[in-house]
């Protein structure tokens, strides 16, 4: 015989224990911990599934090949984030900090969908009356617009259930609640088993569901781990401080690229789409200055211009500050330690410092010949060449090396009038671009004494 098996189980919100407790840890309600035994097969013998089978093993080569017709929401930016639209059963999970515009962003898409598509926006945060201030002040047309104030999830399903919509919006899951557990809503327990309930609703009748998430102070999803593998979209909404401008991205996408980027601006009538986020983060100055880089990067299948700038001066302190902005603090490090090494340039008695222009955050290693030009073109205070654009990544002995989409780039450049280009070797064209004239690098040496000729 096998050995029985001890579990804990709690009365109130059933959570499982490992071991006996007086107050359980999920609902922290007071002698409700139960012990309970499961007993054993017999050693050497199996139990199987003795019932009738709900489904049948099928070879994948046989499974129809039937199309996803996305539901284009008419907003060009989230549509890109998404990949194209909504899918029909998909569920999208929205987070991002408090007042940053998630609830201002869904009731213009709801509104944007009125007569196309039956939506239902249901909030547990506002009331229909906060709700319907908001819709009149960022002037949309009410008329279509189905909402309701709910928070337990067997009513809003029964809720769906009747209005049979193909968008249904959760305002947010944090204040949803299952009446079969005894724990406060937004513990591990509810969100966890709301969601899931909300996730087969989904699924079974075709819905697109999207779920509004809260953040914790460290900018993640709050609660538990497992809301964003239940999902089919994690989509964060980021915002620079006090700045205008708002970026959607997708760091899970199961029906589109990752790490696709959208763009909007904040006005009194609600958010923006910018089709063109390059004319912001190009700061235009009058005429050359010292330590500023253009670059173009890579942030899903869009490619966007962006300013790296850097300050070198004379440090005063023992320990020389070393401070970076939208760029790894480690990456630069490395192009310090490269830039003495290769290109006989010591700032270990200078302060550093370098940002991203706009507040953007470049996690690609094709920004490390833009750093470490502003670098150099700091340290020299010598402009670098009026209309050029540089990316590439750089490796410890020296060399440049290619990056992706290399070619999508540089048209991207001369798109916005750049004349000049410093790439990679292997990232040349094979065919020259009309107005924009290619500058190979090879190594950092080379390219910091080509640079300094000018």
């Amino acid at each position: 015989m096998g050995k029985n098996k001890t579990s804990y189980k709690c009365e109130n919100c059933r959570a499982l224990l490992s071991k006996w407790s007086g107050q359980c840890p999920e609902c922290q309600e007071w002698n409700c911990v139960v012990e309970s035994v499961a007993v054993a097969a017999p050693a050497g013998r199996l139990t199987g599934y003795s019932g009738q089978l709900s489904n049948e093993v099928k070879n994948l080569a046989t499974v129809d090949q039937t199309s996803v017709d996305r539901m284009a929401v008419g907003v060009g930016e989230l549509d890109r984030v998404l990949g194209g639209g909504i899918v029909p059963g998909s569920v999208i999970l929205l987070g991002g900090d408090p007042g940053i515009g998630k609830s201002t962003l869904l009731i213009q898409l709801v509104a944007a969908l009125a007569g196309r598509f039956p939506s239902l926006y249901i909030t547990g945060e506002e009331s229909l009356d906060q709700l319907g201030m908001r819709a009149r002040r960022l002037e949309l047309s009410l008329e279509g617009i189905r909402c309701l104030t709910e928070t337990s999830v067997e009513q809003i399903l029964g809720h769906a259930e009747a209005e049979k919509p193909r968008l249904m919006i959760i305002d947010s899951i944090q204040t949803v609640y299952t009446e079969s557990l005894g724990s406060a809503p937004g513990s591990v327990t509810q969100i966890r088993e709301s969601a899931s309930a909300l996730v087969r609703w989904a699924k079974t009748n075709h819905c697109c569901v999207v779920l509004v998430g809260h953040v914790t102070k460290e900018g993640a999803l709050a609660g538990p781990r497992v809301l964003e593998h239940m999902v089919d979209a994690v989509l964060y909404f980021e915002s620079d401080g006090g700045s205008r401008y708002r970026v959607i991205r997708a760091v899970k996408n199961r029906f589109g690229a990752v790490n696709e980027l959208g763009m909007f601006a904040m006005t009194g009538k609600g958010l923006k789409e910018v089709k063109n986020p390059s004319a912001i983060f190009l700061s235009g100055h009058e005429k050359p200055v010292s330590g500023s880089a253009i670059t173009v990067v890579r942030e899903g299948t869009r490619p966007i211009l962006l300013e790296v700038q850097a300050l070198v001066d004379l440090s005063h302190l023992n320990n020389p500050r070393r401070v970076a902005l939208g760029l790894e603090q480690n990456r630069l490090a490395m192009m310090l330690a490269v830039l003495h090494r290769h290109g006989g340039i010591a700032l270990a008695d200078h302060d550093v410092f370098i940002n991203v222009v706009g507040g953007m955050r470049i996690s690609e290693t094709g920004a490390d010949l833009p750093m470490l030009l502003a670098l150099y073109s700091s340290f020299r205070d010598r402009p670098l060449q009026e209309g050029m654009i540089c990316f590439g990544e750089v490796g410890l002995s020296g060399e440049i090396r290619p990056v992706p989409d290399g070619e999508q780039r540089l048209k991207e450049a001369a798109g916005h009038g750049f004349k000049v280009a410093v790439v990679p070797v292997a990232n040349a064209p094979r065919k020259p671009l009309a107005g924009l004239s290619i500058i190979p690098a090879r190594n950092v040496s080379e390219t910091l004494e080509r640079i300094g000729r000018g």
